[in-house]
């Protein structure tokens, strides 16, 4: 029975209508929880996507996958818990690849500059989801921005903007409300791609868990005490490649997707749930076209209205325009945000979401077990995942395979938070640190961490994304001739090769005292390699993998909210690694005789938050010199050192006691080094305006659901206006005879922006906009618009759109 239906029969009845209404009340998405608040919750979200082209990508580090459209865009989403006159803590969760150092700095001076010392580095965590489909170039450290030609202001703008207006975002609507907490298992999101070194774990611990990786997803509810649910965050460890490396559209990979699915199944989830048991039609919850009344049942009536909207020349148009005709942003009210999803990552190292597994793109064969590389070539061993060989598909599925269990979590979640708020941060120098060992039958062994540097292995890449040449994983050797070409830029000394033991050094990068001096020399070899011969090949190659020169002073933090306790660390553990710092954490926590935590305490790891420092593996793990492994950067110690300062932090916790700041990192923004040039204009043909159409859809079209529309304007390049909280492309409804309504835009899974120029040094270019029409598009007259900025010879911004001519959705 469809909801109209159910809405007549109802009219007939107004009691039966009023006792049903207020069932479905109580029982629907639990939109109404019965509740006293305990705490002041608030959330935020906002547009992050930076810039859609030219930049390089930040996760894969390929020198070709440079950004050039939207798949869906990118957004900062926050939540602030505080007890009233007590303390707050706020998690951010970016849809980037990692956090950056530089980026949490100038957060929070921007933070004490409004707020005084309300918000600090202590109490605000900062995570990255682990999309590779990110614009780059917004860390510190020059050699991790190489393939972005340095340092990027407006990937770098962009984040530090978004994150502080999510915040105050939160900050301004903080109310009375409650927390609950859900846990449950995802059994086909996640696969580990490294299990010859998960198996190398003694078999006694591993047989205490029934998965090679962490299945559990834990879910917050946030509930405000007077207009209901207001939000979910979760956290789930799995890897944001299922988009390849090939990819070159913005997108927030799985766990963006399954953020914007949920929040489109909670705003429309009081008419999901009467159509489909868990809110979800065609795998993806149903959109805004669907509730906009379909008052065309005249086949031909449409054929005749589509026929008077002939695409128009472009035209100018304020940039105000691109933001008010967003689907998303017309749903929100101006004196609340809506309802705020966020999927965030957890210890995500050895963990891909090609849960097909990995098999050879020559033969179709599995892959080498032990080194994931096929006939000894590591570039010919690809993971696959769900949709392949649909890269868009895939993320798709697994995206919408977390969407389910979080909605499946949100619906049941009964869990109270109750408890005090609290946070413990420190910044330790994982350099040479002092780690103290027990043994076994007593007494203790001191060993130190290592100065960073990274194995051959790391080279060889991953099965999420191979690297180059004669690399693999599972290597502790090397050969002689990476090692000549290492030592051309720094020889490790016996100690540091003792140190790092079994991990044979490619790149001894911590210490390389003047980073900037060799990087930035490779970063100018790299530009001109075309007269370098075999030289600048081999330097391309370092510019070309995922090198990092990471800071040694690196963040550890704790934040808790009752029996909730976040662990916000700076890299990616893997599976088992996590597993053991959580194990820790909770231990110390259970042991200091407080009622406060119990067998019910929750430990999240909140991965790659605040900076980022590449992976942290068990030290069996690390023997195997696996790609977590050679990308252990602190060598073989560096989870145990990772345990000893949680616990600390840990047993400082639950005394009440403080701990030691430690020292500051460095601040590197009046150093940072750009090569990428800048726009210089846009142009068109003559008699051409930005915004016309350069290939129309067909007069008198009609597609059915499931067909494909494209459709290309005369465009200008995406940098002269990054349309924050806006769109590029927009697939409009028509209603009635004249009035056009939004009904998907950038944020949708189904619409494409996909921009182009015919060369580098062109000043014309294309917008190309793809619009598969779901299954669920209501039957109509539809057009596709365009909004974009064109930059003038002499520096001046104009803003235009354009549209395409009207067809049919039959």
């Amino acid at each position: 029975m469809g909801f109209c239906h159910l809405s007549n029969l109802y009219l007939q009845r107004p009691i039966w209508f009023l006792i049903s209404l207020v069932f479905l009340l109580l029982l629907l998405n639990g939109r109404v929880v019965l509740s006293d608040p305990n705490y002041l919750i608030g959330l935020g979200s906002y547009d992050i996507t930076g810039p859609a082209a030219d930049v390089n990508m930040m996760g894969y580090a390929n020198t070709e996958q440079i950004a050039s459209g939207v798949h869906f865009r990118l957004r900062a989403r926050s939540f602030i818990v505080a007890q009233p006159q007590g303390n707050r803590v706020v998690f951010v969760n970016l849809d980037a690849c990692m956090a950056s150092q530089l980026v949490t700095i100038k957060v929070i001076e921007r933070l004490k500059a409004r707020y005084g010392d309300l918000y600090t580095e202590k109490n605000v965590a900062i995570s990255g989801i682990h999309t590779h489909a990110g614009p780059g170039g917004y860390l510190q450290y020059v050699v991790y921005i190489v393939t972005s030609l340095g340092f990027v202001r407006q990937s770098f703008d962009a984040l530090v903007d978004g994150i502080e207006k999510c915040i105050i975002q939160a900050h301004e609507n903080l109310h009375p409300g409650s927390i609950f907490v859900n846990k449950g298992e995802i059994l086909d999101a996640g696969v580990n791609r490294s299990p010859s070194a998960y198996l190398n774990n003694p078999a006694e611990e591993r047989s205490k868990y029934k998965y090679d990786v962490d299945k559990e997803m834990t879910l917050l509810k946030f509930v405000d005490a007077e207009r209901g649910p207001v939000g979910s965050f979760n956290w789930f460890a799995t890897h944001g490649t299922s988009m390849s490396r090939t990819n070159s559209l913005i997108s927030g990979d799985n766990k963006g997707a399954a953020a914007r699915f949920m929040e489109d199944w909670f705003q429309h989830s009081g008419i999901g749930n009467l159509y489909s048991d868990d809110g979800v039609a065609d795998g993806i919850p149903r959109r805004i076209s669907n509730i906009i009344p379909d008052s065309h049942d005249n086949y031909h009536k449409l054929l005749e209205l589509a026929a008077s909207f002939q695409s128009p020349p472009g035209r100018p148009a304020k940039k105000i325009l691109s933001v008010a005709r967003r689907v998303r942003g017309a749903l929100r009210q101006a004196d609340k945000p809506g309802f705020v999803s966020a999927f965030c990552q957890s210890n995500c190292g050895d963990v891909s979401p090609n849960v097909l597994g990995a098999f050879c793109i020559d033969t179709g064969l599995p892959c080498d077990f032990n080194h994931s590389t096929c006939g000894g070539k590591n570039e010919l061993c690809y993971g696959r995942g769900p949709g392949y060989p649909d890269e868009f598909e895939s993320t798709r599925i697994i995206g919408e395979r977390q969407l389910k269990k979080a909605v499946d979590l949100f619906n049941t979640a009964s869990e109270k938070l109750n408890g005090k708020v609290d946070y413990r941060h420190s910044f330790v120098d994982f350099s040479q640190l002092e780690v103290t060992l027990p043994k076994q039958g007593g007494g203790s062994d001191i060993v130190k961490t290592c100065p960073a540097a990274m194995g051959f292995a790391f080279a060889a890449g991953t099965t999420d994304g191979p690297g180059a040449f004669d690399f693999k994983q599972g290597d502790d050797k090397g050969n002689a001739f990476w090692r000549l070409v290492r030592n051309f830029l720094k020889t490790p000394g016996k100690e540091q090769v003792d140190c790092q033991h079994p991990k044979p050094i490619l790149l001894d990068t911590g210490e390389m005292k003047i980073p900037y001096d060799w990087a930035v020399s490779c970063l100018y070899i790299l530009c001109y390699n075309n007269v370098m011969g075999r030289v600048s090949f081999i330097l391309n190659f370092i510019a070309a993998t995922p090198v990092h020169i990471y800071p040694s002073i690196l963040p550890i933090q704790i934040l808790r909210v009752g029996q909730l306790v976040i662990l916000s660390v700076p890299g990616e553990f893997t599976t088992m690694a996590g597993r053991r710092l959580r194990d820790a954490v909770k231990t110390v926590l259970m042991s200091g005789g407080h009622e406060e935590y119990n067998s019910n305490v929750h430990v999240v790891i909140a991965g790659l938050t605040n900076t980022y420092s590449q992976y942290v593996t068990t030290i069996e793990e690390y023997e195997m010199q696996r790609y977590e492994g050679a990308s252990t950067l602190f060598g073989p110690h560096t989870l145990s050192a990772y345990i000893q300062e949680f616990k600390k932090l840990a047993a400082a916790l639950t005394s009440g006691q403080p701990v030691e700041p430690g020292p500051q990192p460095p601040d590197l923004l009046n150093e940072q080094i750009s090569l990428l040039p800048p726009v210089v204009m846009d142009a068109t043909p003559p008699g051409v305006h930005f915004g016309d159409c350069s290939s129309d859809v067909p007069l008198n079209s009609t597609f059915k659901r499931g067909d494909t529309v494209t459709v290309a304007f005369w465009s200008a390049c995406p940098r002269n206006d990054l349309m924050t909280e806006g769109t590029f492309s927009l697939v409009e409804t028509l209603q009635g005879k004249e009035s056009w309504f939004p009904a998907y835009d950038d944020d949708d899974f189904c619409l494409l922006f996909k921009w182009s120029r015919p060369s580098k040094l062109s000043t014309r270019s294309h917008a190309t906009i793809v619009w598969r029409i779901p299954q669920s598009a209501t039957p109509g007259v539809y057009r596709i618009r365009h909004f974009g900025a064109a930059k003038s010879l002499f520096g001046s911004i104009r803003h235009f759109t354009g549209s395409s001519s009207a067809f049919v959705v039959a």
